[in-house]
């Protein structure tokens, strides 16, 4: 009555169906998950602060990052992007970002880290705009599941000024 290929066919799309239903129950099943991430950055030491000789201001920071982000992680998560970013405003930009440092974080063993560290970045603006300067640092997480949708999100922390003076 029905040929092999006929049955072939209805066995491949019945699996399909069945692994594509299973998918999309994982993902929401990650939707249930409120992760309560915290994180503390310190700035030990400006090691330098300086006009380069084009004119823009760079700093060079020693930082203490610690973060317990073992929440993010469920059986889901395949892994996390993590990075630093210092946030400023200039007369020319209401947000300027600069990333200082980043890591990957493979598991959740991993998650829960303190790290001692200069910026891994170099922290530059375009003009003589960071003498006197508040500005954010801001850890960044982008989660990367096994399957279903990516999702990013932050923690802000305020408080910080540069020198009012070159060193």
């Amino acid at each position: 009555m029905h040929s092999f290929v006929y049955r072939a066919n209805a066995l491949l799309t019945l699996g399909v169906t069945v692994l594509a239903l299973m998918c999309a129950m994982a993902s929401l099943s990650d939707n249930l998950n409120v992760p309560s991430p915290s994180a503390h950055v310190h700035v030990l030491n400006i090691n330098w602060f300086q006009r380069q000789r084009d004119g823009n201001d760079e700093v060079s920071l020693t930082l203490n990052i610690s973060a317990n982000l073992q929440s993010m992680f469920t059986w889901n998560t395949k892994q996390a992007f993590v990075f630093l970013s210092a946030e400023y405003e200039t007369p020319k930009n209401s947000l300027n970002q600069v990333s200082l440092w980043d890591g990957i974080i493979p598991s959740q063993e991993h998650a829960k880290f303190w790290i001692h560290a200069t910026n891994k970045y170099r922290f530059a603006d375009q003009g003589s705009n960071l003498r006197g300067k508040e500005f954010n640092l801001t850890l960044h997480w982008h989660v990367m599941p096994k399957t279903g949708r990516m999702f990013a999100d932050k923690i802000v922390m305020t408080g910080y000024r540069l020198p009012e003076e070159y060193r």
